[in-house]
């Protein structure tokens, strides 16, 4: 006798529905899962940095760009004292793509080559140092440093810090981060130590040396090695952390939302102090009408011959 056979069932013989997802792949839903997709979102696009270095040749700009994303960024030039130093206004950059761990980060470098060579600085600012911080904090954030700290001891460093220090507060000079746009009080705790230590003591060098059985970045002299890791050695991971670890989408933000914000003003004002030509559009409005010039008259009449109805231009 043959066993029963089972009709199938209706439901399951029917087609599953392709925008039914499965059961597995439905998790938690809530707010904070935007934060996943900002992640998503943000890995896709990648970043993008810009750093201008300035100051004089051979202090190892360069160098310093390439310890701090450690990549061949920039290829520095031997400085060649019996040529005369070039003097030119022209700024180089290049641009790089940086990828760690699947984050691409797009990185220009800009240089000001020649910058204050015919100047002799006795270890203080000059007043081209002075006149230029005081234009470019108004523009970018700026981060000053003490190149090759090697070269000096650490009480000479440390008097070098305080004269600079000095001289920023006395010419009014607002480095990052700035004191305005401390948020909260655990930013301005932190940001305060920042402060402290600025400008930080840097030493660059890409070559790697065996030291006590393990390789460390560092610059090798006939005194030792000196371990640009090493914060008993020089403050470069201090600079590094503020760059990239702890302030990088800060220093983005507040150049998007303030510098540039506070430039376009500028610019914009600037604008309506020229003479009116043409080209020249009205911003701001004014209680008879826009300001026709001939090019905009010409415009607006073109709009209204094209058009079917009789709005006004």
């Amino acid at each position: 006798m043959e066993p029963m056979r089972q009709s199938p069932s209706p439901c399951s013989s029917r087609p599953s529905s392709p925008r039914t997802l499965p059961y597995e792949t439905l998790g938690y839903v809530g707010i904070d899962a935007v934060l996943d997709q900002l992640k998503i979102k943000a890995m896709k696009m990648g970043f993008e940095f810009n750093i201008m270095v300035v100051g004089q040749s051979g202090l190892g700009k360069s160098t310093m760009v390439n310890t701090l994303f450690k990549s061949k960024i920039w290829k520095s030039t031997a400085l060649d004292l019996e040529r005369p130093i070039p003097q030119t206004l022209k700024l180089q950059s290049v641009t790089h793509i940086i990828e760690e761990k699947g984050v691409k980060l797009k990185l220009t470098v800009t240089d000001t080559p020649g910058f204050g060579d015919q100047i002799n600085n006795d270890k203080c600012l000059r007043p081209l140092d002075i006149e230029f911080l005081q234009r470019l904090s108004q523009t970018v954030n700026v981060v000053p440093v003490i190149a090759r700290a090697d070269s000096l001891t650490i009480e000479e460093r440390e008097s070098f810090r305080r004269r600079i220090q000095h001289n920023l507060r006395t010419h009014c000079i607002e480095v990052y981060p700035q004191k305005c746009f401390d948020e909260d009080i655990n930013d301005r705790i932190l940001n305060s130590k920042i402060r402290d230590r600025i400008p930080f003591a840097v030493v660059g060098a890409d070559r790697e040396h065996l030291v006590n059985g393990r390789c460390v970045l560092g610059r090798k002299t006939k005194w030792g090695i000196i371990e640009v890791e090493n914060l008993a050695h020089c403050e470069f991971p201090l600079l590094r952390d503020l760059l990239i670890r702890s302030h990088l989408q800060d220093l983005k933000d507040i150049t998007h939302n303030v510098h540039y914000e506070n430039y376009r003003v500028c610019r914009l004002n600037e604008s309506h102090q020229l003479p009116r030509g043409p080209g020249w559009v009205n911003l701001a409005p004014t209680p008879g009408g826009p300001l026709a010039t001939p090019r905009t008259s010409k415009v607006c009449q073109q709009v209204q011959d094209d058009s079917e109805d009789d709005e006004e231009c």
